[in-house]
């Protein structure tokens, strides 16, 4: 197995070490110039070290990157965003393998290693999308590890077909089915709660269910996510991702719902999206309740906006929940990297002997100053490989 030495690097800022690679694998972290040079040496250039970013949240089946601008339409709810896409989609060419791809080397370019995508599955496409994306993940040879999520975008319950087709995508290998909004798209959250938790149950899938319904009405949806996850004993298995309500509720409230998604094992996935209620971060690390970050969709026809760097979005969770000190603004970068493990099914994601060598450089004089500069990637090692060189794909 191929062995590559990283020399003088900084890990979160600490002092200067070498990385010792084995195949896809940390082999050993010592103290800079300690390292038994067995193999190929890269000199980092006392360079602060991060582990690869990992994206919790992600859209790669939905995006135009790399084609002609699409100016943005439809009307600014999340109904009318999914007629839209509906409408338009198929003239698009959506979901795309080339642009899959090249929203995957944006993310690889930035330091993103490890993706959760949620792909949409429907009764237009079908399972084609997986397919999409699983096409443009092999095209990196296993340099970005990407678990699927399959995502009904256009309902559950009203849409009958739907729950085979995401039975057969669990079935298929994806690794967690979604849902949307029971009450206010499928108006029948019981029912989608029914079907979604019986195909997890039955394939042994996780769970992701998207919720923007705010106020008192997403708080009973998480209350009924909460207790489906206690009473079919999915504990770990489930995410909320939005769930803008719960930063909507008053504290006693927010903080009795923290308690139960940590008694239940439900996390959290954000996107950090302006003029939303800040999430009560603090009592969710303090109770165990996971938080991921991700970058949703990019250049879709939800939205004209993103870039695929992951940091961005971290120095947007702090700015949205008004981080200041250093140890603030070194947990949002843990969380899009070493916080984040459980959301990819890794024990651990760090710079640390057994981990997954998916390491990032940057010309930063510490995590901080990282974070709310977001500078260019200098180096970035994926499965023990370099993907990226001086700010640029080599692969």
């Amino acid at each position: 197995m191929a062995h590559v030495t990283l020399t003088n690097v900084r890990p979160w800022g600490a002092a200067p070490v070498d990385i010792v690679m084995s195949g896809a694998e940390i082999h050993s972290v010592v103290p800079a110039a300690t390292a038994a040079v067995d193999g190929d040496r890269l000199d980092g250039g006392g360079l602060l070290a991060l582990p690869g970013f990992i994206n919790a949240h992600a859209h790669l089946d939905k995006s135009w990157w790399g084609q002609p601008w699409v100016s943005y339409g439809g009307e600014a709810t999340t109904q009318g965003r999914i007629s839209h896409e509906r409408a338009e989609r198929d003239g698009l060419g959506i979901p795309n393998p080339s642009s899959a791809t090249a929203v995957l080397g944006e993310f690889l370019r930035h330091g993103t290693t490890a993706v959760r995508s949620h792909v949409d599955v429907d009764l237009g496409v079908g399972l084609r999308g997986i397919e999409v994306v699983r096409e443009a993940v092999a095209a990196f040879g296993g340099a970005v590890e990407v678990e699927i999520i399959a995502f009904p975008q256009d309902g559950v319950m009203r849409r009958p077909g739907v729950l085979d087709l995401l039975d057969r995508a669990a079935a298929a290998g994806a690794t967690a089915v979604g849902g949307l909004d029971p009450a206010s798209i499928d108006r029948d959250p019981v029912a989608q709660l029914d079907g979604l938790f019986g195909i997890a149950e039955r394939r042994g899938v996780g769970l992701d269910i998207h919720l923007h319904d705010g106020g008192d009405l997403g708080a009973f949806q998480i209350e009924l996510i909460i207790d489906r996850t206690l009473r079919t004993g999915l504990h770990g298995k489930v995410t909320v991702s939005h769930g803008f309500a719960l930063g909507e509720l008053p504290a006693n409230r927010q903080q009795s719902l923290v308690e139960a998604c940590a008694e239940a094992g439900v996390s959290w996935a954000t996107v950090a999206p302006v003029r939303t209620a800040p999430l009560p971060w603090r009592g969710m690390r303090d109770h165990g309740v996971a938080i991921g970050l991700g970058t949703d969709g990019i250049r879709d026809l939800w939205s004209p906006y993103g870039d695929g760097d992951l940091l961005r979005v971290a120095l947007g969770f702090a700015r949205l929940h008004g981080l200041r000190t250093d140890e603030e603004l070194a947990h949002a970068v843990e969380l899009a990297s070493r916080r984040a493990a459980g959301f990819v099914h890794r024990k651990v994601h760090d710079i640390v002997a057994g981990a997954r060598a998916d390491i990032v450089l940057l010309d930063a004089e510490n995590v901080q100053d990282a974070l709310v500069r977001s500078p260019r990637r200098e180096l970035v090692v994926a499965g023990g490989r370099v993907v990226v060189q001086d700010g640029a794909l080599r692969i």
